[in-house]
């Protein structure tokens, strides 16, 4: 006869999707498709029908969850936004001392102005519809240069400034140049080099020496 299998060597049942575990397909499913949307077509060219019918869902589901086509581009430029944080942060790390780290975050967002999805949803249709970036990414972001400045200030390589103020200025300078790189009536890659000009004869002034 053959042998039974032990209840040791079963396979063990698959564990029963939750409905949160749902709830969360159903969210990252409609970023994903918006997102692609939002860069391909910009904010004004897609319609929430697009959006719900390639993602296989209803328009009750984006209610649901973003509570509208604006919620929904609010979800995708946080996510855009915290994947530009980290890209941020590992050349900052990269850098081979304080200073150089700054000074290559700074640059490396005025680079970024270059990459199509960024130009897009963050650089154009951001401003477009709401007028400039949402807050929290401008907190998070002016938070990571007053850091910076703090320790380099501490240091005694850049010279004694209010660093929260200070930060906010450069961020300023920062986005304001990437806005102007971005619009789509100029050479980006020209004036992505006159912006990182700029930013160096700017950056050089807060040195203490």
């Amino acid at each position: 006869m053959p042998k039974r299998s032990s209840p040791s060597a079963q396979a063990a049942p698959a564990p029963r999707r939750t409905r949160a575990d749902a709830m969360a397909a159903t969210r990252a499913r409609l970023l994903a498709v918006a997102r692609r949307a939002f860069a391909e077509q910009g904010y004004a060219g897609t319609s929430m029908d697009d959006f719900t019918a390639e993602a296989g869902l209803t328009r009750g589901a984006l209610y649901h969850h973003f509570g509208g086509k604006q919620g929904l581009l609010v979800a995708v430029i946080g996510q855009i936004e915290a994947e530009v944080g980290e890209r941020l942060q590992e050349v900052s790390q990269a850098a081979p001392d304080p200073w150089e780290g700054l000074r290559r975050r700074c640059q490396t967002y005025l680079e970024l102005a270059l990459v199509p999805e960024i130009r897009r949803i963050i650089l154009q249709d951001a401003r477009a519809v709401f007028g400039d970036v949402p807050q929290a990414a401008q907190s998070v972001a002016i938070a990571a240069l007053e850091e910076a400045l703090q320790g380099l200030i501490a240091s005694g390589t850049v010279a004694p400034v209010h660093a929260g103020v200070t930060a906010r200025m450069l961020y300023g300078a920062v986005t304001e140049a990437s806005f102007w790189i971005a619009e789509p009536d100029g050479d980006p890659a020209a004036r992505l080099a006159q912006a990182q000009r700029g930013l160096d004869r700017l950056l050089a002034g807060l040195l203490a020496h």
